[in-house]
């Protein structure tokens, strides 16, 4: 009888209670903070995070994850007698995690042959952030615990980042401009003007899809994007973070013009945070003209 397990990262931003629910093992980044080190997820809440974040005398810092960390993973999964584990990772473009994680599975595999016809380790590299690929993670655990196989988990998780739309806006661009991993809003312009980034992840790359004046016309674009690009009858998710009247209008709107709740209303933990500032808001959706884009 098949045994799966289901592995990501802390970056993939899942509820605790969710992931508790659920049995999703979520493996923490390291973030160092002045001369403390603490597990993203684990050692607060993305609330706490937030003030802790902005007292901070200079940004966190995080590292990835590395291959040894996979290797206790693999081999605990192993002894503890699963058939399968799917391990969904970070975009890998932005982390060496990913990569880590395969090299693992490889030298997992050289130490223990015995397992490579009985004990499957699939990697899979979602080319994105937050719960662009968390909530892949959720449905695939929910579809297994009413008995579907491996392959097809594999294959509906690869299926929904293939089309999943992460659309947001950093509405304070100090930390995106100060960490430079999100290379967009890292160059972005216009601050001055009153102008607003709204952007996306696209084949692991940050994108500017548009320039708007003010937070009001940021919910606006948002919710235009998704009422245009979302494939009927699949849900939505809402990214909050520390900017509560601003969700809460965000999600006013999504009930007016979306016509429906939000599958999931969610804050971004400490990586992203730390990344993208905890003054942001956004969507996620599936968006099938991805795949031509």
């Amino acid at each position: 009888m098949a045994r799966i397990k289901f592995t990501t990262d802390s970056a993939a931003d899942i509820p605790a209670a969710l992931r508790e629910e659920l049995n999703i093992q979520v493996l923490p980044f390291p973030i160092a903070m002045e001369d403390k080190e603490y597990e993203d997820g684990f050692d607060f809440t993305p609330e706490e995070f937030y003030d802790m974040l902005l007292a901070a005398p200079k940004i966190p810092t995080h590292a990835q994850l590395n291959p040894y960390v996979f290797t206790e993973v693999f081999e605990a999964a192993w002894k503890e007698g699963y058939t399968d584990l799917i391990h969904t990772s970070i975009n890998s473009k932005g982390s060496a995690t990913c990569a880590n994680a395969v090299q693992a599975r490889e030298e997992f595999y050289q130490d223990h042959p015995e397992a490579r016809d009985v004990f499957q380790i699939y990697v899979i590299d979602t080319l994105n952030y937050t719960m662009g690929y968390g909530w892949a993670v959720v449905q695939a655990a929910r579809m297994a615990a009413e008995g579907a196989g491996a392959q097809t988990l594999v294959d509906r998780i690869q299926d929904w980042v293939d089309h999943v739309h992460v659309v947001f806006a950093p509405l304070d661009l100090r930390f995106a401009k100060k960490s430079g991993r999100i290379s967009a809003a890292a160059a972005f312009v216009g601050e001055a003007l009153g102008l607003k980034p709204v952007m996306t992840f696209l084949h692991g790359e940050s994108k500017i899809l548009s320039k708007v004046r003010g937070e009001k016309a940021v919910i606006a674009k948002l919710v235009e994007l998704c009422k245009t690009g979302r494939k009927a009858g699949t849900p939505y998710l809402l990214i909050q973070g520390n900017n509560v009247e601003q969700s809460s209008k965000l999600a006013e709107l999504c009930r007016q013009e979306l016509g429906e709740e939000p599958a999931l209303s969610y804050h971004i933990g400490g990586v992203i945070s730390i990344n993208a500032g905890p003054n942001l808001i956004g969507l996620i959706y599936w968006d099938e003209g991805l795949c031509d884009q």
